[in-house]
């Protein structure tokens, strides 16, 4: 402890300090002066690592996954542009998508611009730093920009038949109803029940929700149409890399600050990393293994039915049977 008589404006203190194992220590500020006010938020942290130089190779990993997760949104852009056509990608993982990213958004902007939520924060981590940094809030702006353009894409181009299952609109209506509750409880209660933090952890169970179910519907349609076509390999790889250097950065990140409870402490995020991942090197064996030879026949069953009932009423108009071939009917051509 360090005591500065008062009235003393030209002392200087000096804390000479030595590491002996790997963790942190906070040195904190107190003052009996009622005109300084509470200085509980004042505070150093100093943190004792393994090495400097994995510290840096963590930065250097943190944006290695900020960009391949950033970058992962443009493949799936370009391929609808390219085919004109979205069939093949799943609606269900769109409505999933947009919503995640839209509530991932409103938590990030909250956390990060909102000062009467940041101040709720404090009061709960007195010691803690904001969890939300500019970097996040520009992410989960960009990446529900980019998911607003690939569902425009879903409306102009040919989609085959394609549309929203009723069992994705139960559950996104759901989310929001849960959503418009909960703003109503923080206002209407004056924020006794829930206060603004809370509302917006709402956002985030949101996002965790719809990231544990957001790739089933993809992943099954691959598997009935038994193809891949449609759905982006690069948006899968540029995903994966991005989980996998995110569970990488959060392993370097506990053996250098000898922190493990970072990872098995909050194992809702260990294990959405680890779920991500696992469907994405499901989505690589469909692509490369599985479905990687087949026929566009197999590839677009929406689109093949379409065109053979377009065919058949064709034929009915124009007195032929649908069932006749076209050696009973001499001179006659069943395409006319």
């Amino acid at each position: 402890m360090v005591i500065i008589p008062k009235n003393t404006t030209d002392q200087k203190v000096h804390v000479n300090i030595s590491g002996v194992g790997v963790g942190s220590c906070n040195i904190k500020l107190n003052s009996s002066s009622e005109e300084l006010g509470n200085l509980s938020s004042v505070f150093v942290r100093v943190q004792v690592v393994h090495s400097e130089a994995l510290s840096i190779i963590i930065i250097i990993v943190g944006w290695i996954y900020f960009a391949a997760w950033s970058v992962s949104f443009y493949p799936q852009v370009i391929l609808n542009f390219r085919r004109k056509s979205v069939v093949g990608l799943n609606f269900d993982f769109l409505g999933y998508n947009i919503t995640g990213f839209i509530a991932y958004s409103c938590f990030n902007i909250g956390l990060y611009w909102i000062e009467p939520v940041w101040d709720e924060y404090q009061k709960l981590h007195p010691y803690g730093v904001n969890p939300v940094l500019l970097n996040d809030v520009f992410f989960s702006i960009h990446a529900v920009i980019l998911c607003t353009i690939t569902i425009l894409q879903a409306l102009i181009y040919d989609r085959g038949g394609q549309k929203v299952s009723w069992v994705c609109k139960i559950i996104l209506i759901l989310a929001w109803v849960f959503i418009i509750i909960c703003l109503v409880i923080t206002a209407a209660s004056k924020q006794t029940v829930l206060n603004w933090l809370d509302f917006l952890y709402m956002f985030s169970y949101v996002k965790l929700a719809v990231t544990l179910i957001k790739y089933m519907p993809q992943a099954y349609m691959n598997y009935r149409r038994k193809s891949t076509d449609g759905w982006s390999i690069g948006n899968v790889l540029l995903d994966f890399t991005g989980g996998a250097f995110s569970l990488l950065q959060m392993f370097l990140l506990a053996y250098n600050n000898n922190d493990w409870a970072s990872i098995f402490g909050d194992p809702t995020k260990f294990g959405l990393g680890v779920f991500s991942i696992a469907f994405d090197i499901l989505f690589i064996i469909q692509h490369y293994v599985l479905y990687r030879n087949h026929d566009p026949e197999h590839r677009y069953p929406e689109i093949n039915e379409k065109a053979s009932l377009i065919n058949n009423k064709t034929r009915e108009k124009n007195g032929i049977s649908s069932s006749m071939g076209s050696g009973e009917f001499e001179g006659i051509d069943p395409d006319n």
